[in-house]
């Protein structure tokens, strides 16, 4: 059963409130009370703009209105007048346009479930294409939760949302599932701290200073978010990464692993085609260091792929957080 919507303070809501609530950029509020006369009179005594429940109804009414194709002056005039927003967008009854235009519509079609209020502005600035608040709200909930807390809560619900839609409606939904990939991708990168490895111990001390962790997708794969995931957390905990992306092949992982010395190698497999076994024991089995006190990584498998395959001594972690404690514990 979905949440009910936030009741509106009656003091209001501050700009940036809203622009979360709504899934639009502070810009975009200030554009349309600019341009289309959709904003507010009330003012703090600090002349801050404070947004009533009435403001707040026609604002919603506005982004389901241009979510659903309605160019912004008509939206704009329709929400003011109270017009009923089913009707003046012409949805049919699962949000597509009815002259099979193949466009994407309104956030409410996305079958969201029982998620965060952010989840639900996400998706709508998804639809609507609106870059500069996808941006935003991504930045938001990273700053407001944390890496891990940010990608179960906010960012995989969305991107599952809309992968499930793109399925179920051809390619219709093609460049809002690669629009929100990209930009979960820059906020993610955008997030990742330098963190560099310990230095070499004295010479007095026989053992090696342990090298960076490698995280990388296995040939074939090239879904790379999940790790890019893990990489911003690792940096969080102060644990330094080499992160190699998508479909890296078999001699180039092993050269990397011995020139590092990682102490950990999680290696991602989406799909069972692209999981090999072989290759997983092939790099455990690497080898690195000084003769007589040479090392091995521990490997681990990311990634549906493994499922039933993942061979004994590999750990499979079931999600982002006990990844996290895994490969950090580790190190």
């Amino acid at each position: 059963m979905a949440r009910e919507r936030e009741p509106v303070p009656e003091v209001g809501l501050t700009t940036g409130a809203l622009a979360r609530r709504l899934g639009v950029s502070p810009t975009t509020l200030r554009s349309w009370d600019r341009r289309y006369g959709v904003g507010t009179e009330v003012r703090t005594e600090g002349r801050h703009r404070r947004w009533s429940p009435q403001d707040v109804a026609v604002l919603e009414a506005m982004c389901r209105l241009t979510s659903a194709g309605v160019p912004p002056a008509e939206a704009a005039r329709a929400a003011r007048a109270g017009a009923d927003v089913s009707a003046t967008a012409q949805d049919g009854p699962d949000g597509e346009s009815p002259d099979g235009d193949g466009r994407s519509h309104a956030a409410g079609a996305l079958p969201l479930g029982d998620v965060r209020q952010e989840c639900r502005g996400l998706a709508r600035a998804a639809v609507r294409l609106d870059a500069p608040a996808v941006d935003d709200l991504l930045t938001a909930a990273v700053d407001r939760h944390g890496v891990v807390g940010a990608w179960h809560d906010v960012m995989m619900p969305v991107l599952h949302a809309v992968g499930r839609k793109w399925e179920t409606s051809g390619d219709r939904y093609v460049e809002v599932e690669h629009l929100l990939s990209w930009h979960v991708s820059t906020t993610l990168r955008r997030a990742t701290r330098r963190v560099d490895p310990p230095a070499a111990p004295p010479e007095a001390v026989p053992a090696p200073a342990p090298g960076p962790v490698v995280l990388a997708c296995v040939p074939g794969e090239q879904h790379t978010l999940a790790l890019e995931a893990l990489t911003a957390a690792l940096s969080e905990r102060g644990v330094p990464t080499r992160m190699f992306g998508a479909a890296v092949p078999a001699e180039a992982l092993t050269a990397a692993v011995r020139r590092l010395g990682p102490p950990v190698v999680v290696l991602w497999a989406q799909a069972r085609s692209t999981a090999s076994t072989p290759l997983a024991a092939h790099v455990a089995g690497t080898r690195w260091g000084a003769r007589g006190a040479r090392r091995r990584p521990l490997v681990v498998l990311g990634g549906t792929g493994w499922a039933g395959s993942a061979p004994s001594g590999m750990p499979r972690p079931g999600g982002l957080g006990e990844a996290l404690e895994l490969v950090s514990g580790v190190y």
